[in-house]
């Protein structure tokens, strides 16, 4: 039986509040992780529509799938900051944040007086993230950044796709992400850094930098042939057989990461002769007798549906999987068993379903994460509780426009 008179622990940053100045997906989705982590996330929006993604469609009662799947467990205060008054209550909760995180192109910042100087005056221990798509320096530094773009200028869509067809942006917009991945692992090193030091620091994140961090092996195999790399489908460049093949009733995966898995992998399909085949039997020669190798094994996968391949490939420990769609993903018991779809009560939804974070503290369990908030759920709460205003100095500032 729980006990209800402990106070629900929710996560290794309780107590580290952030006022998140993010929008659409890179900002929020770096605020979204320390949200998850157990910090108190005061996501400021602008007066009307708010985030933009709020208008993306499709909707449900008027609330925007792409606004719910990046912004659990935040809550919500509207703020003009193209008003003096509305800079000034911004000014006010980051001398009482820990971090800060924007996502404004470089320069946007300074001009409205929230620069990480102007505000580390006021809290010299402010952590002050900025993410853009190129950085603060540079000779892209002013240009507008998507998604897309980062992918295309990273390298990572060049690698992307069938081979001899054309490039393709990776299905997951993994040129924004990074801004979800840099962010926190900065701002938690500058967090360590703070113990220290009792200060602050500026960090820069930029989305070009992170997705070309991305590339890995593929880089320093570009250094060491000095040719680009070249997309492989789902095909890895050196390493075969990996990748899909057919099944009697569909594809499955087979990943032969190191040589040992290849005598598994002929074990498994009933070709025990190839497993010690000088034709085949390393890396480096496999990798050069692509096609037959490919060509081998797809002869035998297709003689056998998805189910009997797993269940074969499982038996003999070669890493596989059916290739599942995303509603199928979510209900899959390895999903179901970590929980990470759960319920969260909406506002203006109900009940809704939502994916759960991604990290587990075993022996300390955090409560289901809150739903994303509506449009200036929590302005009042913020105001009250944060800064410690009054009914009447809260009226006064509805009334002056500068909050909503």
């Amino acid at each position: 039986m729980n006990d209800t008179s402990t106070p629900a622990w929710s996560g290794p940053l309780q107590g580290v509040r952030v006022l998140d100045l993010t929008r659409v997906l890179a900002g929020p989705a770096a605020s979204l992780a320390l949200a998850d982590l157990g910090a108190e996330v005061l996501k400021v929006e602008p007066p009307g529509a708010g985030d933009d993604t709020r208008t993306f469609p499709p909707f449900r009662d008027g609330e925007s799938h792409y606004f719910i799947s990046g912004n659990r467990g935040k809550k919500s205060i509207v703020i003009d900051l193209k008003t003096e008054t509305g800079v000034a209550l911004v000014k006010d909760l980051a001398a009482k944040s820990d971090i800060l995180i924007e996502n404004y192109r470089p320069g946007v910042m300074q001009r409205l007086g929230l620069s990480y100087e102007a505000l580390s005056e006021i809290n010299p221990r402010l952590i002050y993230c900025a993410i853009s798509g190129f950085g603060m320096t540079g000779p892209l530094r002013d240009q507008p950044s998507f998604d897309i773009v980062v992918q295309a200028l990273s390298g990572a869509m060049s690698v992307n796709g069938e081979p001899g067809g054309l490039p393709t942006k990776l299905g997951i917009p993994l040129g924004d992400l990074v801004g979800g991945i840099n962010g926190p692992i900065s701002i938690l090193a500058a967090l360590h850094e703070r113990n220290v030091t009792g200060r602050g620091r500026l960090i820069d994140v930029s989305l070009l930098d992170g997705l070309i961090g991305l590339l890995g092996y593929l880089a320093q195999l570009a250094f060491f042939t000095g040719e680009d790399p070249q997309p492989q489908g789902s095909q890895h460049p050196n390493l075969v057989p990996y990748g899909a093949f057919p099944a009697s009733d569909g594809s499955i995966i087979i990943a032969c990461l190191t040589n040992g898995f290849w005598g598994r992998i002929c074990t498994a399909l009933g070709m025990p002769q190839y497993t010690n085949d000088p034709r085949y039997d390393t890396l480096q020669k496999r990798r050069d007798a692509r096609a037959e190798v490919n060509e081998i094994v797809s002869a035998f996968t297709q003689q056998k549906t998805v189910k009997e391949l797993e269940a074969l490939f499982t038996q003999h420990q070669v890493p596989n999987a059916p290739i599942l769609g995303v509603t199928e993903a979510l209900a899959q018991p390895q999903a179901v068993a970590r929980n990470m779809v759960v319920e969260a009560e909406h506002p203006v939804l109900g009940k809704i379903p939502i994916v759960n974070r991604s990290i587990q503290f075993p022996g300390a369990p955090q409560p289901a994460p809150s739903a994303p908030p509506t449009l200036g759920q929590h302005t009042d709460e913020i105001l009250r509780d944060v800064l410690e205003l009054s009914p009447e100095q809260i009226a006064a500032l509805k009334a002056s426009k500068a909050i909503s």
